[in-house]
């Protein structure tokens, strides 16, 4: 073996040795002590840079959970809200069919407005529910309404789809081709309700002349006779009494424009009489439309009656809006959200009062005006189970979202979990290599010191 002092080689190479174990051992005891194999990007760049981005996605997968669970909160708010209105509508509804009942005095009746005018008040204040400061069902939070705001459209799918408009009342048969049995000595009755004020015209007798130019006969002169032709009302005709309030809209499966400007269509496809109100918007909207048959006797024709009074609303008055919807951020990315429109819920968008002041109110003062109430409450209680039913729907939808996120969330952090967490058994091991290695290069670069020491002996 060569003896020299000034380079120690064998030194020099245990040091080298030494140092590395001892980076290892640092390693190994900082993937120990934090529990992840990859601490930083010097330990695996890519991985580093892969398991950073899921960390992201986590983070924002628990967010998503948090909007989540904070607008299932603002929807069950809302429900609450229509719940109750609801069940106030009910109430209404009973009111109404007691005041249409004659064995009330008007002096009952009077007590029964007083308490309708009271509960029609409560709708109001269900209406202006807040969450965190935002008014939920007053309208402000409505989904867009296009130019002009929409006009009530009401349809009757229980007569025959070859009715139209200029049909005599008199020829009117049912879906099934069975007559309604109208007589020309009948009396019909037609009631709507429009800006909290209830209208109704009697027509009688249900046939009327009009002059007609008789081709086949001349006077003495060489001129055209005229004579006078017997028909039945016509739809057409009837609407005319209601001042140009209500006019034909259709007469096939086409309804008319919903308030995104869509086309609405029946539900079974085939033709039926539709009928809208002339002026779009709250204001004008047709609240309730009931028509009445009754014989020479007094007598109800129930079964016309039940043909005729199958106005059901097919598409709702709205004032015209802007796209004021709530948006629910539910994902990681940019316009992954819901959006939940929430419609006018106070009273004169249900077509219990005017917009006007002083407010008139739904009439249940006499029997004309307590029966036609009845149909305007039907439609009211419709429009709330439809908010209702699309909350409740979105809702649900929410419950999934929900489940969706913790298993995103518990898929991702597993991912993670495989490119940074370190395994322990795995580390230890390593650990305990590492210190022995460097406990070793340790007694060994004592050992080559003594090397250069020996040379000393030469020398003496």
């Amino acid at each position: 073996m060569t003896m020299v002092v000034k380079n120690n080689m064998p030194a020099k190479n245990t040091l080298n040795q030494l140092d590395k174990n001892d980076k290892a051992l640092a390693k190994s005891l900082k993937k120990v002590a934090s529990g992840m194999k990859v601490n930083s990007a010097a330990d695996d760049a890519s991985g580093y840079a892969i398991s950073e981005k899921m960390r992201v996605q986590i983070n924002g997968l628990e967010q998503d959970d948090a909007n989540t669970q904070n607008g299932k909160s603002l929807l069950t708010v809302a429900q609450g809200a229509i719940d109750s209105t609801v069940e106030i509508l009910k109430t209404l509804k009973e009111k109404a069919i007691s005041a249409a009942n004659d064995t009330n005095t008007d002096s009952d009746r009077a007590n029964i407005q007083k308490e309708l005018d009271q509960s029609i008040d409560q709708l109001t204040d269900n209406a202006n529910v807040t969450f965190n400061g935002k008014t939920l069902l007053d309208g402000s939070k409505n989904n867009s309404v296009i130019e002009g705001g929409t006009y009530t459209h009401l349809t009757n799918q229980s007569l025959s789809p070859e009715t139209t408009g200029d049909t005599s009342i008199l020829e009117l048969v049912t879906r099934n081709n069975e007559s309604l049995g109208i007589q020309s000595s009948d009396t019909l009755t037609i009631s709507w309700v429009q800006n909290g004020e209830t209208h109704t015209k009697t027509i009688n007798p249900l046939a009327y002349f009009e002059r007609e130019l008789n081709p086949n006969f001349y006077s003495g002169s060489g001129l055209p006779r005229y004579i006078d032709v017997k028909k039945g009302y016509t739809l057409k005709k009837i609407l005319e009494e209601t001042e140009g309030r209500i006019q034909l809209a259709s007469v096939d499966a086409n309804i008319g424009a919903n308030q995104f400007g869509n086309t609405v269509k029946t539900a079974d496809g085939q033709n039926a009489i539709t009928i809208k109100s002339s002026t779009p918007g709250v204001a004008g909207q047709i609240a309730g439309f009931t028509i009445g048959i009754t014989d020479k006797d007094g007598n109800q024709r129930k079964f016309a009656n039940n043909a005729l009074d199958a106005f059901d609303e097919s598409i709702r008055a709205q004032n015209e809006s802007e796209d004021n919807a709530l948006v629910f951020q539910i994902g990681t990315k940019a316009n992954q959200a819901v959006k939940v429109g929430m419609t006018d819920m106070r009273p004169a968008a249900l077509g219990l009062t005017s917009t006007d002041t002083p407010v008139k109110t739904l009439s249940v003062s006499n029997q004309d005006d307590a029966n036609a109430a009845i149909n305007v409450l039907d439609h009211a209680v419709q429009k709330a189970l439809d908010q209702q039913t699309q909350l409740g729907a979105i809702a649900s939808r929410m419950d999934y979202t929900a489940a969706n996120l913790t298993t995103a969330r518990e898929n991702t952090q597993a991912s993670e979990s495989v490119i940074r967490d370190a395994n322990m058994a795995q580390e230890m091991t390593a650990y305990t290599k590492n210190n022995i290695l460097t406990q070793s290069a340790q007694a060994m670069l004592a050992q080559a010191n003594q090397n250069s020491s020996q040379v000393l002996s030469l020398l003496q």
